[in-house]
């Protein structure tokens, strides 16, 4: 028997013991997708453990993603199979941390920029913009979560926006879902000058290249893009919204504007598609630290616990839950 054969043998047999579930972002590694009992975006995932009997949820993504999880399950043990596993745009924005540059984009998408110490935090932005509400990207960590009025998704941001009552409102922490959103609704969005750097670093000279390789395959953008990016798209939508438009699709090629390990989950789903990713270079490292070893272990030891501060959980659930209300 192969030693990966060994290793899920052995996962299986201790899934069963502890009464655990396994869960896989859409980015995860291949063999961590096929290990999988449920691969989806991080909301999805958590929304259904939620759901499950199980009492342990091996959380295979990044650090916020095992944080929601805890938040919708108080009453499951979740494990962060890595726990150096984070994302750089989650922690751009911080409660209690440091950032550089916020700006302002209305939905002409002119920006106007503003300098701001290495301190400012989203209390220092509450405070400048007294009364506005604050649209968390499920992106973000429980701590600023807590300090939100309402979450949402790269899907729902548009809706979410225009769910609320005032006429400006503060979108935080991506500035290219922000222009997305501005996009699509007619309020105001001020909005925090983060990025996911997997997404932000495509540019448009790598779409018109693609498509000169592959000139029948539509090409799909990720909300994270650049507004110029996301101007030559033929379809812009979450990883979900990916996984749809290319099973419906009549078209026989996609070229996909994501992070690559979506395309494992896209080619088993379709196999008499084919999938070019944009970027050969579209990759997040923290999302391909977890191996199967990862989870191997997670299992044996029951580490890393990834536990929310129950005043910070009530408050960020609040967040989710007006999100999923509407």
């Amino acid at each position: 028997m192969h030693d990966n054969e060994t290793i899920i043998k052995r996962i299986l047999q201790l899934k069963k013991e502890r009464n655990a579930v396994i869960l896989s972002h859409n980015y995860q590694r291949g063999e961590i997708q096929d290990i999988a009992d449920f691969i989806g975006d991080s909301l999805e995932l958590s929304r259904t453990a939620a759901k499950t009997d199980y009492d342990v949820i091996i959380f295979c993504g990044v650090h916020f993603m095992a944080e929601s999880a805890a938040i919708l399950s108080p009453d499951k043990t979740v494990i962060l199979p890595e726990i150096n596993a984070g994302c750089p745009m989650a922690d751009m924005v911080t409660v209690t941390g440091s950032r550089r540059i916020v700006n302002i984009l209305p939905v002409t998408l002119e920006r106007v920029f503003y300098e701001f110490p290495e301190d400012f935090t989203l209390i220092d932005m509450k405070r400048m913009y007294p009364g506005i509400p604050v649209v968390a990207y499920v992106n973000t960590t429980a701590t600023v979560k807590a300090e939100s009025d309402i979450c949402c998704t790269s899907g729902n941001v548009a809706k979410v926006i225009d769910s609320l009552d005032m006429d400006t409102v503060i979108c935080i922490p991506d500035r290219n879902l922000s222009a997305w959103a501005a996009r699509n609704t007619k309020k105001n969005v001020i909005t925090w000058d983060g990025f996911c750097h997997v997404h932000h670093r495509i540019r448009p000279d790598d779409v018109r290249k693609a498509k000169s390789l592959h000139p029948d395959a539509p090409f799909i953008a990720h909300p994270e893009c650049r507004p110029e990016v996301i101007d030559l798209a033929d379809h812009v939508s979450s990883t979900s919204g990916m996984l749809r438009f290319a099973k419906e699709n009549e078209a026989k090629e996609f070229i996909i504007g994501t992070e690559r390990g979506l395309i494992h989950r896209l080619k088993k789903e379709n196999p008499r598609k084919q999938f070019y990713p944009l970027r050969e270079d579209m990759v997040c490292p923290n999302m391909k630290k977890t191996h199967i070893e990862s989870v191997l272990k997670a299992l044996e030891t029951m580490q890393t616990v990834i536990k929310v501060l129950e005043d910070v959980r009530v408050k960020a659930k609040m967040a989710l839950d007006r999100m999923l209300e509407i």
